[in-house]
């Protein structure tokens, strides 16, 4: 770990496999670990479709729509460029199903005036996997659908919903204790909205959708709302509803596509405000609850579960090991290779305890060139189904064609978890890598990119 300039830096040093298990050995790391990359390479089954190999691109905000919420040019550009680089399956980012339920004035909606423009955008990523890779390619096109909940801000001011009170959480979105909850009524009707919006995503062709259960966000949110009264807080059943009855009428009412739910097996926050955590020490995960509702989602045919950890606007180390904090912020409290050691334990954990549902395992991006090697050994292990990244992807789109044709990862493409993007994102977007991608992503002039 080094210093400069007031903020801890954790770099990364190794050149070689040998130098990277040394530091592992140090720290009383393991992580799993295979010198033969085949296992990604292998195609796989979800649904009715045969994935191309186990790679995937997780959803990442762009932060590019137009006004309208429809896919903008850089937006094209970068779905174009996931797919011209291979990776079994591309996870489009956050979608809003309302337009009040966006974080940013440039998120993506989807609603019936903009469902051609996504139509346009399935169709320019299919041609670039059909041009980059032949006919054969067909990777699995998931959209992910989303209300922002307490992180929503549709226009240049906030607008929260919120499914119950966090003294921590309501003070960085700018609440007050007397700031009214979304009721169940409300919550009912945005059922509808998923619904609908889920239509638009079948007619526009995806394959299938995401109702996003992650990182604080509305439907995350309810999961761990143990504090709220009603239909949709207090007991297992009620705190799991939405999310569970929303996935059953996607099922039954959209036949025609698959039904997936990034999914946060573990908050990092403190009982009673955190879902997967131990009550009584929010450090540990307790995934008693999180493997309870994958099982009784696989039970009613969700298709595919893509875990993560953490809310990022509090602990973003937790789902996102990082060398750089966004500036400003704190730097990393533990080295990020605990971090990716925790993210593929809970993987590991739920893969195993939920055999049938394929799970997309998560915190790869660090691990820059090594990430082909310790994810080839945990798929080896059946620790998780496919391999994704975030990060990487946006730095690196087309990590899985050099993986294919080289049999390595180059180390100068590779991600370098420096937080630009994220700084990018938090500045409203245009979100991209600002080191590998330059040219069309630069941070404000009171920062300045890392170099490794």
């Amino acid at each position: 770990m080094t210093e400069r300039g007031g903020s801890f830096r954790y770099r990364f040093r190794y050149h070689d496999g040998d130098s990277f298990q040394t530091e592992l050995r140090d720290l009383g790391v393991s992580l799993p670990w295979s010198d033969d990359v085949s296992p990604l390479l292998n195609g796989v089954e979800v649904g009715a479709f045969r994935l191309p190999n186990r790679l995937a691109v997780h959803p990442m905000e762009g932060f590019d729509a137009v006004v309208t919420g429809a896919p903008g040019e850089l937006s094209v550009r970068r779905y174009e460029r996931y797919a011209a680089g291979g990776a079994g399956t591309i996870w489009f980012e956050a979608t809003a199903v309302v337009a009040d339920g966006r974080s940013n004035p440039h998120q993506m909606y989807l609603h019936r005036g903009t469902v051609s423009d996504f139509a346009r955008l399935v169709d320019a990523t299919r041609s670039a996997a059909r041009n980059a890779l032949g006919p054969d390619h067909m990777p699995l096109l998931v959209l992910q659908l989303t209300h922002s909940g307490r992180w929503s801000r549709p226009s240049d001011c906030r607008k929260p919903l919120i499914a119950f009170h966090n003294s921590t959480l309501d003070e960085l979105v700018g609440i007050d204790s007397e700031y009214p909850l979304v009721t169940d009524d409300d919550l009912g009707c945005l059922q509808e909205d998923f619904v609908r919006a889920t239509r638009l995503a079948a007619d526009a062709g995806f394959d299938a959708v995401d109702i996003k259960a992650c990182h604080g966000y509305l439907v995350s949110e309810l999961l761990a709302a143990f504090t709220r009264e009603g239909r949709y807080g207090g007991s297992f059943e009620n705190r799991t509803r939405f999310l569970v009855e929303t996935a059953l009428r996607v099922r039954d009412e959209v036949p025609s596509i698959l039904v997936a739910s990034r999914l946060n097996a573990y908050d990092g926050l403190p009982y009673p405000y955190g879902f997967g955590v131990d009550r009584n020490d929010p450090a540990k995960p307790d995934l008693e609850e999180p493997r309870a509702l994958l099982s009784e989602l696989r039970e009613n045919r969700l298709s595919l579960a893509n875990i993560s950890v953490g809310v990022p606007y509090s602990k973003p180390h937790l789902g996102r090991p990082f060398s750089w904090p966004v500036r400003g912020s704190s730097p990393s409290p533990e080295h990020p290779l605990l971090g990716v050691s925790r993210l593929l334990d809970i993987v590991a954990t739920l893969q195993h305890g939920v055999k049938a549902l394929p799970m997309v395992g998560t915190g790869y991006s660090w691990l820059r060139q090594f990430f082909p090697h310790v994810a080839a050994g945990a798929v080896a292990a059946e620790n998780v189904t496919l391999a994704g990244v975030g990060r990487l992807a946006f730095a690196y789109p087309d990590f899985a064609r050099d993986l294919f044709e080289h049999g390595t990862l180059n180390p100068a493409k590779c991600c370098l978890a420096c937080s630009g993007c994220t700084e990018l994102m938090r500045a409203g977007g245009p979100t991209g890598c600002i080191v590998r991608d330059r040219d069309f992503y630069r941070l404000p002039r009171r920062s300045r990119a890392r170099k490794d």
